[in-house]
């Protein structure tokens, strides 16, 4: 496949396409992003690379992490871990404190907030320097030793972090919290802060496209089975609640963040990057899903 005449082609279609949507401004630092931006890479699983745009400037991936950190929590605690968070698709915004009483403090899946904050309550319980461990974890993964955290958008989250902290503190009443909330707060706005390219995105979540086996170095990251579950939460609830939209148009298993980023995975084919700062209402990237859309469409190319 010529990807890169896709991209190509798929980008001449986007010419008159109206970028609507605003940039994440509630978090102070992402309202500084120039809302131009555009770029797209693609990584195979045998390690050959296209791109378009501004594929290799940096963006933070938020939410996108939440992935990464469902991977190593879930190696550590195998099935266990489905004690203390849900599978399915929440239906609500990502934020939803409503939800969350009502299912008595068990996030309805991981890649909500508070799902995502009882990961990382699991994280800071096993391991030893949970940010050290955890920014180790992805750079083996990657195989790329610059990849960081960003402390200018860390500090950023936690000065507007007010509803990820009633959602904590609910959670934390129900029992579901085990360790102290300042420090899974702090893990949790470092780990949405970290800052990666199109061209590093796509590279980081190659053993999700490889059946949980890491194509560059060989080693297995995950088996085969919770590969193919997390795949499964992608599809089902990477995109918040416009996750069955995404799944309709595009037909891929991926995972957005307010960074305006998206990741999204073919198994056993590739995985690819996009970047788009502006925001539809659901909070996912308005041009990239659209790009994914046609791109899917001109390759005739999905998981269905």
């Amino acid at each position: 496949m010529k990807y890169n005449k896709v991209f190509k082609k798929v980008n001449e279609q986007l010419v008159d396409f109206e970028n609507l949507g605003n940039v994440a401004s509630y978090i102070p630092e992402l309202s500084c992003v120039d809302n131009s931006k555009f770029g797209v890479h693609l990584t195979t699983i045998a390690n050959k690379h296209f791109n378009f745009g501004d594929a290799d400037e940096k963006f933070s991936i938020q939410s996108i992490s939440k992935v990464v950190s469902l991977t190593l929590a879930y190696k550590i605690e195998g099935e266990n871990l489905w004690k203390r968070v849900g599978v399915e698709p929440s239906g609500t915004p990502f934020n939803s404190l409503v939800q969350l009483e009502h299912d008595l403090g068990i996030p309805r899946n991981p890649l909500i907030n508070a799902g995502a904050l009882v990961i990382c309550d699991i994280l800071v319980s096993h391991l030893n320097n949970p940010k050290e461990d955890f920014i180790a974890f992805i750079r083996k993964i990657s195989g790329i030793p610059t990849i960081d955290f960003c402390s200018r958008i860390a500090d950023s989250e936690k000065s507007v972090g007010y509803k990820n902290a009633a959602l904590i503190n609910l959670m934390k009443s129900f029992g579901n919290i085990k360790n102290d909330i300042d420090v899974v707060l702090d893990f949790y706005f470092n780990l949405c802060s970290i800052e990666m390219t199109c061209k590093e995105l796509s590279q980081t979540f190659l053993f999700l496209a490889n059946y949980g086996v890491c194509p560059f170095s060989k080693e297995i990251i995950l088996n085969r089975s919770k590969s193919k579950r997390i795949n499964a939460i992608m599809q089902l609830c990477g995109f918040y609640d416009e996750a069955g939209d995404f799944s309709f148009k595009v037909g891929l298993p991926g995972k957005s963040g307010v960074g305006g980023g998206i990741v999204a995975i073919h198994p056993n084919k590739y995985c690819i990057a996009v970047w788009s700062p502006k925001l539809n209402e659901k909070g996912n990237s308005y041009k990239g899903i659209k790009f994914l859309e046609l791109f899917t469409s001109e390759t005739e190319v999905s998981i269905f």
